[in-house]
């Protein structure tokens, strides 16, 4: 299925009957994937799908983006690691991915970066065996699951065999844009080297299709617990109603709502950002419409490498020494007393 993907601004504007010369420019600066799979999807399911992978000339002007909103860079000891938290390193093994999207945060590599070589990865390894206080391990990319089985285990195995790595985490979204990548010889490679988590990335329920629910099911019947990452996104899923029926599709997968990401201010993204206060609506909209299982934590990744902060609508409304006054979903007020 990867093979028989679409790079090329020509083939892609032949395939679903859109214009080429604006295509032509943008892929000049940010790449094109996108596997024959997920373009039959396109097909099928329409905006949804279409505008998270389709180049679009609005890529090219932007006058907020940064090219490293997190800087990575400046937390990358060696080429394959970023250590921005002192108990978790990101290992990026990967400099592709099943498809390009067009608003992602490594938008200046994916692509474009060559490939990491064994020596790269032996130094990614290195770099966690000499720092005891990394207990979490996220393999990430491009996306881990582009990689053979048999590459990803060598990596797995390795990071595996670190005593003080707890866990192992693996970033992907395959799952939603590749589905029968998720195959059983791959299953049984990763039962092996337990506890291991797979985080997913979901932004709209028309990726969710049979082939997708097999395989979330495939992972969770193995004991890999799974969460997901969604990337609020104008036009896209800037909805409650949208993102309440996400949410609520996942967990009837076993897949866990983990993040709702404000997106980042990467270079070339500016037209999916939308406000704080879209995000807060949608948080606030689901609390007491579906169950609190259902509601991800909504965060801002903040740029220049400050991290994750969790934003939450204000539901306090007085405080004292003696009693707390609340706002419930509702817009009832109650009183807790100190």
């Amino acid at each position: 299925m990867m093979r028989l993907g679409v790079s090329s601004p020509e083939l892609l504007a032949q395939e679903l009957n859109i214009e080429r010369d604006s295509l032509e420019r943008v892929c000049r600066v940010y790449p094109i994937f996108i596997n024959r799979y997920f373009l039959e999807r396109i097909k099928e399911s329409g905006a949804s799908l279409f505008k998270q992978v389709v180049p679009d000339p609005r890529e090219l002007i932007d006058q907020n983006g940064i090219d490293d909103p997190l800087s990575e860079s400046n937390y990358s000891p060696v080429r394959c690691i970023v250590h921005r938290y002192e108990d978790r390193a990101l290992f990026l093994v990967s400099t592709t991915c099943a498809v390009f999207c067009r608003f992602c945060t490594r938008k200046r590599m994916i692509g474009r970066a060559r490939q990491i070589r064994d020596e790269e990865l032996k130094e990614g390894i290195d770099y966690i065996k000499s720092h005891k206080e990394i207990k979490d391990v996220l393999i990430s990319g491009g996306d881990p699951l582009v990689l053979s089985n048999e590459r990803l285990e060598w990596i797995i195995a390795r990071v595996r065999e670190i005593h003080h790595v707890d866990i192992i985490r693996i970033g992907t979204r395959v799952v939603s844009v590749l589905p029968q990548r998720i195959e059983i010889s791959l299953i049984e490679m990763l039962k092996k080297y337990h506890p291991i988590y797979i985080n997913v990335h979901f932004n709209h329920p028309d990726e969710i299709n049979h082939e997708v629910e097999e395989a979330c099911g495939l992972l969770c019947d193995a004991g890999i617990p799974v969460g997901n990452q969604t990337v609020l996104l104008k036009g896209i899923n800037d909805d409650p109603h949208i993102i309440a029926t996400l949410m609520r599709r996942l967990l009837k997968m076993r897949v866990r709502p983990y993040y709702l990401h404000q997106a980042d201010l990467t270079k070339g993204t500016e037209h999916f950002r939308t406000s704080i206060e879209t995000g807060l609506r949608i948080i606030e909209f689901m609390t007491g419409r579906v169950s609190g299982m259902a509601i991800p934590s909504y965060v801002v990744d903040l740029p220049g490498g400050g991290g994750k902060v969790p934003v939450v609508p204000d539901y306090l409304v007085k405080k004292s020494d003696k009693r707390v006054v609340f706002r419930n979903f509702e817009g009832r007020l109650y009183t807790y007393y100190q």
